[in-house]
This record gives structure tokens, C-alpha cells and sequence, in this order.
């Protein structure tokens, strides 16, 4: 598999766009643990993302019914799709019986799973490695699944990482245009790897800005002030691609989106 071209391109810093990560809407997550919204709900919150301008959105196997949810929410948009960058990942996967996920790099793995996703999103703009180490994102049979993905007409790569170690690994494979992570004013581990994407010009999705909400559970007036600190954190740093808000209501997501051009984003 040939490196992509643009490996050693530096990326100047921004422009920055906000994206909805789709992981609430499948399965329970967030600080309070809470469970994911009624269909219509789920259905209002993307209508009103893409009528707001939103044009990244990320969902993975591993989260529950969000990738059947924004699938068939696809298929409403016509020609709207196009606008946007639907972004998915492979590499753990969902036990629906048992409501839990798990992480399988094997190529019949990866390449069932990725079928799978091409079936409920009927396109995939990014793939991305899910839970990668350090030690998957060169490994052999996960190579082979990204050769695979690319015949299927599937050109924009990522890796999303959890440490300093995967990043750089994944930057030195050459495969790879994007890197996702998490990063907001609690968990600050992974701060290196905004130069590191930049000397390599790699995009960056930003997950978890807010800490899973954490950060934002405060009385009204109170958050917005926390909100408009957490985004400055990130936002400070330089870097281009998109920081994802992963809410599953349409206030919060108005809230943040105003937050956003505000700040400039």
C-alpha cells in the first residue's frame, strides 16, 4: 500500500470547523452515564445539526445504533449529503446482546465490519482505526483492511489514539491524513501531538472537549462560561480539522455552535 501523498507536508493551523460526534445517540455514555434519545429525538438532533451548518460527523460500530440512526437519516438528504464528511472507524465492535464493545484488529474483522458500515451509511468519506495503539496502526492484517478500503473508493485514513506513542507511530506509517483524540482542560496527555500532526500533515479530530460533559454541568449562567473556556482551551492550540461536540441535544449543540462563532471558530 503506496503512503499518501501529502506525508510530510507540514499543516498550517486551521481553519478549525465543528463536527457531532454520533456516540450518544446509539448507546449510554457521558459523565451521568445517560442513555441514548428516542428515534425522533436522535432524528431532530441531525436535522438540526445540518440546518446549523455542521458538516463533520463521527460514528463508529462500537457505538451501539448510531451508525443505523445516522444512516437512515442519510438517505433523507438528497443531494445534501455531499456537503458533508461522514466518518466511521473499525477495529472495536459492538455486542449487541450483551450491550458492550470489544476490540478485534484482525482483517476478517475489520473488513466484516467495514462492510457493515458500508451497508447502513451507503458511503464513507474517513475510516479510521478505532481504539489504535502503537502497535496496530502498521500491523499487517490492518493494512490489508485499509487496502481493501481504499479499492472501495475510501481515501481519507485515520487513526484514533489514546497516547503520545500512537500518534507517532501512526504518523510514521505514512497511511495515515488524520489523527483523532481526546483533549479538553482535564486531560491535557496528548497536548504533543498537535505539533507532532502539524510537522506531519496529518487533520485533527478533537473528541471529548467538554470532558463528556463533565465540564458543563453547572447552573446556567455558569456554563456558558464553561463552555466558552473549554472551547478557548482548544482552540488554542494550532491545528486544522475539527473539534467534535458529542451532545445529544439540540440546545446544547445551539449552545455550542453559538459558543463557536463566537470564538471564531
Amino acid at each position: 500500500m503506496s503512503p499518501r501523498g501529502d506525508a510530510e507536508a507540514p499543516v498550517a493551523p486551521g481553519p478549525v470547523g465543528l463536527g457531532l460526534g454520533l456516540l450518544s445517540i446509539g448507546r449510554t455514555w457521558g459523565y451521568h452515564s445517560e442513555p441514548p434519545p428516542p428515534e425522533a429525538d436522535a432524528r431532530r438532533l441531525l436535522e438540526f445539526a445540518v440546518e446549523a451548518g455542521v458538516r463533520c460527523f463521527d460514528t463508529a460500530p462500537a457505538y451501539g445504533t448510531s451508525e443505523e440512526r445516522f444512516g437512515a437519516f442519510l438517505t433523507t438528504l438528497g443531494s445534501r449529503r455531499e456537503e458533508l464528511l461522514v466518518a466511521t472507524k473499525f477495529g472495536e465492535h459492538w455486542n449487541a446482546e450483551a450491550h458492550t464493545s470489544f476490540t478485534d484488529h484482525a482483517y476478517d474483522a475489520l473488513r466484516r465490519s467495514l462492510d457493515q458500515s458500508l451497508h447502513r451509511l451507503g458511503r464513507i468519506d474517513l475510516l479510521q482505526v478505532h481504539k489504535a495503539t502503537a502497535a496496530t496502526v502498521g500491523a499487517p492484517d490492518v493494512v490489508r483492511a485499509l487496502e481493501y478500503a481504499r479499492s472501495l473508493g475510501i481515501t481519507r485514513l485515520g487513526a484514533s489514539i489514546s497516547d503520545v506513542a500512537a500518534a507517532e507511530a501512526a504518523c510514521s506509517v505514512g497511511l495515515y491524513s488524520y489523527l483523532q483524540f481526546p483533549y479538553n482542560t482535564l486531560h491535557r496527555t496528548l497536548e504533543p501531538v498537535f505539533a507532532l500532526a502539524s510537522r506531519k500533515g496529518l487533520q485533527v479530530l478533537i473528541n471529548r472537549p467538554f470532558a463528556m460533559g463533565q465540564l458543563l454541568h453547572a447552573p446556567e449562567k455558569a456554563r456558558e462560561v464553561a463552555l466558552r473556556e473549554s472551547l478557548d482551551h482548544v482552540l488554542g492550540q494550532a491545528f486544522s480539522g475539527f473539534v467534535l461536540t458529542g451532545t445529544k441535544s439540540v440546545d446544547h449543540l445551539r449552545q455550542t455552535l453559538a459558543a463557536f462563532g463566537a470564538r471564531g471558530g
